[in-house]
């Protein structure tokens, strides 16, 4: 199996160090010695396979080593330290980098990907190099994925299209990001996958002959021009076959351009010279021209495309590209390693990561799983649009982008200090969508004017979105920093205790940490802002250190004896559902103050012939309910009570805008939700307030219905009421 590795690391590699990788392996086998893959080969295959991606991608020793021992850390008795010891710094952070969060336990997983993600991005602004052997990890395990039951197979093919392959992608390596996204289409939709398989399998002969022909064609007509080249057929993907016959709406027989043509010479010029010789052969299609020679994507891909009508009318693309350029596209990234390595460039490599560094000021700004992790996909999912500043300077935006964006991509002053945008010489509204090839003019103010909350609805780029908050936090951060420290302090009186008691220690660390936040006026800042609430902040660290649960086992002993003086209380099955830790066919009922619903944390209480009342445990009323000889605490959780409807109300603020009511009431109906009364009133600033109470079945159903309600025109705030 080494020599599998030590041949692959002669072909592409320079100045290896083969004892140390000898030694790596050696380290690697023996920590993985008792342990199997799911296909029952010894897991030191694993490693191997790993350190064989990124020699084939020509990486530096240090890398290479960390791929064969990428696991050991996570998996075995070896730490930092023995890598440390054993190799050396570099190699030792490299390997703790890919190293997962899996000892800490979370309570959803989204949790855990978008702290295993924050992490990445992190180890990345490091070193680049944590992502590239991430990837060629994943990669081996999407090869191998066919041994893995079938849920986890869907669940990781998900995972790679969601977050690996668009990584490849916006590094520039193409041959991974290609690979990737089969491997996951296979498992994603194996029935769509195999069938296309089929069908382009049985016209394959009759493509290649075709395309043989169009290449001896075009390899004469380029010799006897003087220009060396290598050209050749690349079959297209099975996953951009199968999106194009989606987006288009198309079947494979309408399907022409499944083959392309790559064109690779020596020189720029020589590209050209191809170019044009291509275009003086084949009729070109209008519009299909694109050059990424003077317009480099921000991936640094490199490339000519033109789409061309061939013989019997056939439309094929090719590319046009240098052997150097065309290193770059399939391994992006990773064969620019060199210039950090002292061969010059390393300004321009740096400028490269530029969107990583952008992505991870953004990711910054929020501490919530789900939200995070959506924005994280949309920018790298996201279409680009190229504009230019007057000056002539290309500046790459997510599609649909407005001159908000470009504003904020310039500098934060011009973005802060921007009262109106032309695009070529034309003003334009600040919502307009711009354009690839469009020269965008920013018009700004001599003070600083300071964004319009509604600007967040308009930026399209979560960098200009980032620096919108952030500039309303620091506006508003003294106001907030006061407000937030009463308020938690206020809450932490009604919980019984003071806040600076708690405040302090491990668990105020652990809960700085969670929310992303450096210091204490930080989380000041938050509460006062509404996120997270003063309660949960509050119940979280009487948690911590143990106070709740003292409360709870001094409740749970009094808690029969209390039972039995309540005879008065009705023991006919009202139970709704909820299971109450302890007992039997007791009477409950829901709080009208906080409307809880399957899904709510929850607790109870139980009154003198009353039956226990179920409250949620954010509720403000419940930590003023005063606890003696006639109530007491009681736990409960929902057993069997999902389905059954229940009533809770949301609350709606957003610009006051023609067909925004119909707008809500349609996504309530698309939803199919009940809705029991619905009250809206406006106020100065242009703005709507709208109160909606609802019937539904548990916490998900409300949470999608405040997550589409959320992304429509002009809303601001969506939120849950409480009494």
């Amino acid at each position: 199996m080494l020599q599998k590795l030590i041949e692959k690391i002669e072909n592409n590699c320079s100045n290896f160090n083969k004892e140390l990788i000898q030694k790596a392996y050696n380290l690697a086998d023996q920590a993985h010695k008792q342990q199997r893959r799911e296909s029952g080969e010894p897991y030191i295959i694993h490693p191997i396979e790993v350190a064989c991606i990124l020699a084939e991608m020509g990486m530096d020793t240090n890398t290479i080593i960390a791929g064969l021992l990428h696991d050991v850390i996570e998996d075995t008795d070896y730490n930092y330290e023995d890598i440390k010891r054993e190799f050396n710094e570099e190699v030792a952070n490299l390997v703790e980098g890919v190293t997962k969060l899996g000892k800490i336990q979370y309570k959803t997983k989204e949790e855990q990907q978008a702290d295993n993600v924050r992490k990445m991005l992190l180890a990345m602004t490091k070193d680049i190099r944590v992502i590239l052997i991430k990837l060629a990890d994943r990669l081996h395990n999407m090869r191998t994925l066919k041994y893995m039951p079938v849920e986890k197979q869907k669940e990781k093919a998900k995972e790679t299209f969601d977050i690996y392959a668009p990584l490849a992608h916006r590094l520039g390596m193409s041959k991974i990001k290609w690979e990737l996204e089969d491997l996951a289409f296979r498992y994603m939709n194996p029935n769509e996958y195999y069938d296309l398989v089929q069908k382009i399998a049985e016209k394959r002969a009759e493509r290649e002959v075709y395309i043989s022909e169009i290449i001896t064609d075009l390899h004469r007509r380029l010799l006897n021009s003087t220009i060396d080249s290598d050209i050749e057929g690349r079959p297209k993907h099975f996953y951009s076959i199968y999106r194009k016959m989606l987006n288009k709406s198309k079947s494979i027989d309408q399907i022409f351009d499944l083959t392309a043509i790559r064109i690779l010479v020596n020189t720029i010029k020589d590209c050209y010279a191809a170019l044009g010789i291509v275009h003086t052969v084949y009729k070109p299609i209008p519009g299909r021209f694109k050059d990424y020679i003077a317009m480099p994507k921000p991936n640094m891909y490199q490339s000519l495309h033109t789409t061309v009508i061939g013989p019997q009318g056939k439309t094929f693309e090719i590319q046009i590209r240098t052997f150097e350029m065309h290193k770059t596209a399939e391994y992006g990234i990773a064969a620019h390693w060199k210039y950090k390595e002292g061969e010059g460039g390393g300004n321009d490599f740096d400028a490269k990561l530029s969107w990583l560094r952008d992505m991870l000021e953004w990711q910054r700004e929020t501490s919530d799983a789900e939200e995070f992790m959506e924005a994280f996909k949309i920018d790298l999912f996201s279409d680009e649009v190229f504009v230019f500043t007057p000056k002539g300077v290309v500046i790459n935006l997510p599609h649909d982008a407005t001159p908000i964006d470009f504003a904020y991509r310039i500098h934060t002053d011009v973005g802060n200090r921007c009262i109106g945008a032309k695009v070529n010489g034309k003003m334009v509204t600040l919502d307009y969508h711009l354009k690839t090839g469009e020269i965008v003019e920013i018009l700004t103010s001599s003070t600083p004017k300071g964004p319009s909350i509604d600007w967040l609805n308009i930026a399209k780029s979560n960098q200009a979105k980032s620096k919108i908050r952030a500039w309303f936090k620091k506006v508003k951060r003294d106001e907030n920093i006061s407000k937030g420290k009463e308020l938690l302090e206020k809450e932490a009186k009604r919980q019984g205790g003071n806040f600076g008691e708690i405040a302090k220690g491990e668990p105020i660390e652990k809960l700085l940490k969670k929310y992303n936040m450096n210091t204490i006026d930080d989380l000041y800042s938050s509460v006062g802002m509404g996120m997270p609430m003063a309660s949960i902040v509050v119940s979280k660290l009487r948690e911590a250190h143990g106070l709740d649960k003292a409360n709870e086992e001094s409740v749970r002993n009094s808690l029969e004896e209390q039972m039995n003086k309540n005879s008065k209380i009705n023991k006919r099955d009202g139970s709704f559902g909820i299971s109450v830790k302890g007992l039997n066919n007791v009477l409950v009922r829901f709080a009208k103050c906080c409307n809880p619903v399957p899904g709510d944390d929850i607790i109870g209480f139980i009154t003198k012939g009353r039956g226990i009342s179920i409250h949620r445990k954010d509720c403000s009323n419940i930590h003023s309910i005063r606890v003696d000889e006639d109530n007491k605490f009681v736990e409960v959780d929902w057993g069997n009570a999902k389905g059954s409807g229940y009533v809770t109300e949301i609350q709606v603020k957003a610009e006051d805008r023609s067909g925004l009511l119909s707008e809500i009431m349609i996504v309530i109906t698309e939803l199919k939700i009940n809705l029991h009364a619905l009250n809206a009133k406006t106020a100065k600033g242009n703005t709507a307030t709208i109160n909606i109470k609802i019937r539904i079945n548990d916490i998900e159903e409300l949470k999608e219905l405040m997550k589409k309600i959320k992304k429509l025109k002009g809303v601001m705030e969506v939120f849950r009421m409480k009494y």
